[in-house]
């Protein structure tokens, strides 16, 4: 592993495939422009409309994106995270799926998400990705590469569960994922927090890409999409508007962490 600069992409997205994957690509050019070798997507990034249309038009996305991220990876000689996107999995139902390209245009990770937001918030907003989601079976794996690091995926509300990231940890996950579309509602206590945990837990960075701002009707997300490090420090914020949080991720500073707070090595369950 090499030290190298990566990027968590800011978006809002909208019911419009073709604008959102314009939106990432000019978006993925400035994270490039700025000397970022590994580009992280948030969830939702190339569809985010209502729960009819997404799987009216599963199989177009689901095409449309898979081909987008290769030629993206391809084009600009990076390694991507496409953090969620719809790929059909039965009658009405999709799998909310996590894509990792490398500069190839070849599939390196698929991760489908696995905890799936079924939520009754105070604000007004009921969420029921499960009415259209399948759930995925399988934890995610890792991807090991010798010059980005030991990579690991999760999407979204994955980020409260911590044994998904134990789990990733425990195969010697260096690099974290964490794609997300959160909620208004809940990002603004919950966001920075979560990702702090996940980070300091598993002495880990957190590459957490995020959708901001209003979408369609009253669906609003937080932003804030941010790197952390493995002491749980903010490296970058992308605030509220579209844009891009870019940041060193360094195996100096993870060594550093490690020797410092071991707490990976003194694990008693599991």
């Amino acid at each position: 592993m090499k030290s190298y600069l990566a990027a968590a992409v800011q978006m809002t997205s909208s019911p419009n495939l073709e604008q959102n994957l314009a939106q990432a690509e000019e978006l993925i050019d400035l994270a490039v422009r700025r000397g970022s070798e590994l580009v992280s997507l948030p969830e939702n990034f190339a569809f985010l409309g209502q729960e009819e249309a997404k799987i009216a038009q599963a199989s177009q996305i689901a095409v449309s994106t898979e081909k987008f991220l290769k030629t993206a990876a391809q084009k600009f000689q990076i390694t991507l995270l496409g953090g969620g996107f719809p790929v059909p999995a039965a009658e009405n139902q999709v799998y909310n799926t996590a894509l990792l390209i490398g500069p190839n245009g070849q599939e390196l990770s698929r991760y489908q998400k696995v905890h799936l937001f079924d939520v009754d918030l105070p604000d007004g907003n009921t969420y029921l990705e499960s009415k259209t989601v399948k759930a995925g079976n399988k934890l995610p794996e890792i991807y090991k590469s010798e010059e980005l690091g030991n990579l690991g995926l999760s999407v979204c509300y994955d980020v409260r569960f911590p044994e998904l990231y134990r789990h990733l940890s425990k195969q010697g996950a260096e690099v974290l994922f964490v794609p997300a579309a959160f909620t208004a509602y809940t990002g603004k206590d919950h966001w920075q927090v979560l990702l702090q945990a996940r980070a300091i837990e598993n002495t880990c960075y957190v590459l957490a890409p995020a959708q901001t701002g209003n979408h369609y009707a009253m669906r609003y997300t937080h932003g804030h999409a941010m790197i952390v490090d493995p002491w749980g420090v903010v490296l970058a914020d992308a605030g509220d508007a579209p844009g891009v949080a870019v940041a060193e991720i360094s195996p100096n500073r993870l060594a550093q962490v490690r020797r410092q707070m071991p707490s990976l090595h003194h694990r008693m369950f599991g």
